[in-house]
């Protein structure tokens, strides 16, 4: 039976379906928060945006940092919703818990122990991404890493996985998420934004999700996406993300969920 986790005032793990939706990195306070709002609005509980981005290029923008914490604290201040970013060293630990409400590892960070045994020794609930190449039984072990320090407080995010595959940017393993329900107690969401790294096929892959027993999404949303400064190619608009959202209310019913709702 899954367990729950709870990211703010939302329970992820029951029978409702969350999505959390956002930016991939927090650009500027309109950019943020009309994209908070436009996705909160039109059904998402929880917001994401980044903060420390891990970019494979040195010179390609790294997030605006500790400009951002402003930014957030504003938007929680008018919104009061759940917020997810990602961190990339133990030292951001201590800044973020005041604004973060479950910390993102990232997929680069998955074999990143000795973070994982930091975020154990905290209470605040831990997204953790599975690894480019990582193994489903490499995945649950990281997970326990963060288990072993105290906190079980873990969902787990399918992002896709490195294959041949060339007109994708992943391989979106939907299998690992029906597997993952069937034998561990993990809420598990899915990115379907990383998984393919193309908009079009977001929607389809969010309704494949939620048939693969996914418990939530997340997934990319930004204002003016082929102006964005990190992973524009692979984000929603802000039509892009209502339609969406309207696309899988059937699907919903059909898995006798419904969304979750903060507040």
């Amino acid at each position: 039976m899954t367990q729950t986790v709870t990211i703010g005032n939302v329970e992820v793990g029951q029978s409702t379906f969350t999505v959390i939706a956002g930016p991939c990195s927090i650009e500027s306070k309109d950019q943020f928060h009309s994209t908070a709002e436009l996705v909160t609005a039109h059904g998402a509980s929880i917001v994401r945006g980044g903060i420390f981005k891990m970019r494979t290029q040195p010179d390609a923008f790294q997030g605006l940092g500790d400009q951002a914490i402003a930014l957030v604290q504003s938007l929680k201040q008018k919104l009061a919703v759940p917020f997810v970013a990602e961190i990339t060293d133990p030292r951001q630990i201590e800044q973020l818990l005041p604004i973060v409400d479950c910390f993102q590892v990232g997929s680069r960070n998955m074999y990143n122990y000795e973070l994982l045994k930091e975020l154990g020794l905290y209470k605040k609930p831990v997204l953790l991404k599975r690894g480019f190449s990582a193994l489903i039984k490499e995945w649950i072990k990281a997970a326990d890493y963060v288990l072993s320090g105290g906190n079980e407080q873990v969902i787990l995010c399918e992002r896709g996985i490195r294959s041949f595959e060339g007109p994708m940017r992943n391989t979106l393993d939907l299998a690992a998420v029906a597997y993952l329900k069937a034998h561990t107690s993990f809420p598990v969401v899915v990115d379907p934004s990383h998984g393919t790294g193309r908009p079009e096929l977001v929607a389809p892959m969010v309704k494949a999700a939620i048939a693969s027993g996914a418990d939530g999404v997340m997934v990319e949303v930004h204002p003016d996406p082929d102006k964005a400064l990190s992973d524009g190619f692979q984000a929603l608009s802000f039509d892009g993300f209502s339609s969406m959202m309207d696309q899988i209310k059937p699907y919903l019913n059909l898995a006798n969920k419904s969304l979750t709702t903060y507040g």
